[in-house]
């Protein structure tokens, strides 16, 4: 075969090629190379930030409330917060900021919709806005199981008490039925315990509305009008017990990360939750007294918006576990509410949701029960 110039050329060129397009691979590979290490190093540097100490020194965090100063809301924002400065790191000033409207809806729309998780706006919620049954309606913008939870104060736990010459007949169909005292409406929370009662565990039991509150009821017990009623009140319970005609038939308990346990005043007292344990087949009504009995465990509690960096998350649940700690702290929060107990940033979780996880149909379910016991509902 002759050797034409033209292969000869054209081999060269082939060959010229050949190298140049090896030399644009090896530098696109090492391009890649060099990417993925700066990479690696930008990702390491983060981490090495994100690892470093959380401190608001010299900086001011908000608490939004969205009930008017004077409530209940607004009444535990307010002990919480000093003690928040004391124990976050850094000591940051803790201002209390009402933003009332639409029974906490309105405060709650503003922190999920337009407050920046850096740490610095937190706010303190209520049961009312905890419940799916609100935070469901259309102008509501928010979902409380999205949130950061720092911790929170429950109530203590509801009792029911009863007169001691009723409570033969509460379990005897044939006698007169045993009369249950609650406010006009649809009973509070609490008082629900003798409707899951009468509706599983065969309470001979009926309901009188109407009273206008707590003393009225009491005053009512005294006079023998109703035979029993439920409250979280340590003191009004307390002064009936010293006449020896009444007793504490049962109690809802607190709740201490994850477990039931009964009031520490009342150890000997059984817990509903335990006396209604296997007496609920159906799965709908168990998802609604696990709804109800959530609603009863909820009260106030401290949020942290989506999307807060977890170390900052966690700084603020360790100086809220120690302000629940604080001698000082838990004198105060006792002179507020007997009926003061704190609870964890788990413990909250755990009971919104739950009640975020309840099906409208057990909201009907809870509906009809108590139309079937005489009591309307809306």
């Amino acid at each position: 075969m002759k050797n034409w110039p033209w292969i000869t050329i054209a081999t060269k060129r082939d060959a010229r090629r050949r190298i140049t397009n090896r030399h644009n691979k090896l530098g696109a590979m090492l391009m890649k190379r060099i990417s993925l290490c700066v990479a690696i190093l930008l990702a390491f540097c983060a981490g090495v930030a994100a690892q470093g100490p959380v401190s608001f020194e010299g900086k001011s965090v908000t608490m939004t409330v969205g009930y008017p100063a004077g409530g209940g809301t607004d009444a535990s924002a307010r002990l919480i917060a000093p003690y928040l400065t004391k124990y976050l790191p850094g000591n940051p000033n803790v201002v209390v900021q009402n933003v009332p409207g639409a029974d906490g809806i309105t405060a709650m729309n503003h922190f999920a919709q337009q407050v920046k998780p850096d740490g610095l706006t937190m706010s303190m919620g209520s049961s009312a806005v905890g419940d799916p049954i609100n935070y469901r309606k259309s102008q509501a913008k928010f979902d409380p199981t999205q949130f950061l939870f720092v911790g929170g104060i429950g109530r203590g736990g509801s009792t029911i008490i009863i007169s001691k010459e009723a409570e033969k007949r509460l379990h005897e169909r044939h006698q007169p039925p045993v009369i249950m005292g609650a406010p006009s409406g649809v009973p509070r929370s609490g008082q629900q315990m003798t409707a899951w009662g009468i509706e599983f565990l065969g309470w001979n039991a009926k309901w009188v509305l109407g009273y206008r509150g707590t003393n009225d009821l009491f005053v009512a017990l005294e006079r023998t009008e109703i035979d029993m009623t439920a409250t979280s009140n340590l003191f009004q319970v307390s002064k009936l017990l010293e006449t020896g005609k009444f007793k504490i038939l049962t109690q809802t308990g607190t709740l201490t990360e994850g477990k039931i346990t009964p009031r520490s005043e009342f150890h000997d007292v059984p817990l509903f939750p335990t006396q209604m344990q296997g007496k609920i087949k159906d799965p709908l009504a168990q998802k609604g007294f696990d709804y109800w009995f959530s609603l009863v465990m909820l009260d106030k509690w401290l949020v942290l918006p989506t999307g807060t960096p977890d170390p900052i998350a966690q700084v603020y649940r360790d100086a809220f576990n120690k302000a629940i700690k604080d001698a000082e702290f838990l004198d105060r929060g006792k002179k507020i509410s007997e009926d003061f107990e704190p609870q964890s940033a788990n413990d909250v979780k755990g009971l919104i949701d739950t009640l975020g996880a309840t099906p409208a149909e057990a909201f009907d379910y809870i509906n009809d029960m108590l139309k079937r016991q005489g009591i309307g509902t809306t």
